[in-house]
């Protein structure tokens, strides 16, 4: 069967964004640092589209440095305007500001849970498996993403609101948003939690 057949519309037939959709949007994701930078690039889509975001993602990780939590909190504002003045990412005072500040509440949590675990904490430990047949039924947002962006906030956390959260949710497996149409709808719901 052709691996394109019934493929999820959204990505199109641009190469990059196909091979995103095949091989990373949806695929449970339980590494505390790769959520963490998942959830920042999320929040710096607010306003664009995610192929923005997915053209610059290795920019980013120059950028920030491999997006470890543990530098970034403790930036300040030379690296503020040193990440302005680069092209290769999203120039926004408040988001690179916030970047720093999303560091910092994740160590606070970090010292007391993984980061993965307060995040999958909300969906109970395993993957919604939603059963779309068309782009018709995706939410923007939901009851979970609205308490887990609720919550992230009164954590510290900035550019979080519940429809990035609920795109956080999709990219990172939290939901399987594949259509049933989608090969990878199934690939990925076969996936399970290794321990």
């Amino acid at each position: 069967m052709d691996q394109g057949a019934g493929r999820c519309p959204w990505c199109g037939d641009d190469p990059l964004y196909v091979h995103y959709h095949d091989t990373d949007w949806g695929v449970p994701e339980y590494d505390s640092r790769a959520l963490w930078e998942k959830l920042i690039l999320d929040g710096f889509q607010a306003g664009l589209s995610w192929i923005t975001i997915l053209r610059k993602r290795e920019s980013f990780r120059a950028a920030f440095e491999g997006f470890h939590p543990e530098v970034i909190a403790g930036w300040g504002e030379a690296e503020v305007t040193r990440l302005l003045a680069d092209p290769g990412i999203v120039r926004h005072r408040g988001k690179i500001a916030g970047t720093i500040t999303s560091a910092q509440a994740y160590l606070r949590i970090q010292k007391t849970e993984p980061f993965a675990d307060y995040i999958w904490r909300f969906v109970g430990g395993v993957p919604i498996q939603n059963r779309l047949r068309s782009m018709a039924e995706v939410q923007a947002a939901t009851d979970i993403s609205t308490a887990m962006s609720k919550q992230l906030k009164k954590d510290g956390f900035n550019f979080c609101g519940p429809t990035i959260v609920y795109a956080f949710m999709q990219a990172c497996g939290l939901v399987n948003d594949h259509l049933v149409t989608c090969p990878q709808h199934a690939v990925v719901g076969a996936m399970r939690r290794e321990n």
